[in-house]
């Protein structure tokens, strides 16, 4: 959760794709927090295969490529990951946080 909340605090509500990709320190943020996301969904499902989390394979997935492509690293696919995906992401982490106390 605390890696989804830095990406919202990284981009906010109000920034621009064009200034996302031309700020390379947020850029780089945000990839780096991708990365620990992934890594945390790879080690939950290690733990707990039996864990549900919708596009699990797919965070997983992202995290390798950020780290293993980093030099292919495309900011329209990041940028979309931000503003489609992580706050569905965020809904489910925090409705089974909210579910496991």
């Amino acid at each position: 959760m605390q890696a989804i909340n830095n990406i919202g605090e990284f981009v906010g509500n109000d920034m621009k794709f064009e200034t996302f990709q031309g700020n390379m320190l947020v850029r780089r943020a945000v990839e780096r927090e991708i990365e620990i996301i992934g890594e945390a969904v790879s080690r939950i499902l290690k733990y707990e295969p039996t864990f549900e989390l919708t596009n699990s394979r797919k965070i997983i997935d992202t995290r390798n490529w950020v780290i293993h492509a980093y030099d292919n690293v495309d900011e329209i696919i990041i940028w979309g990951i931000v503003k489609n995906h992580l706050p569905e992401l965020r809904q489910e982490v925090e409705n089974y946080l909210k579910s496991d106390s």
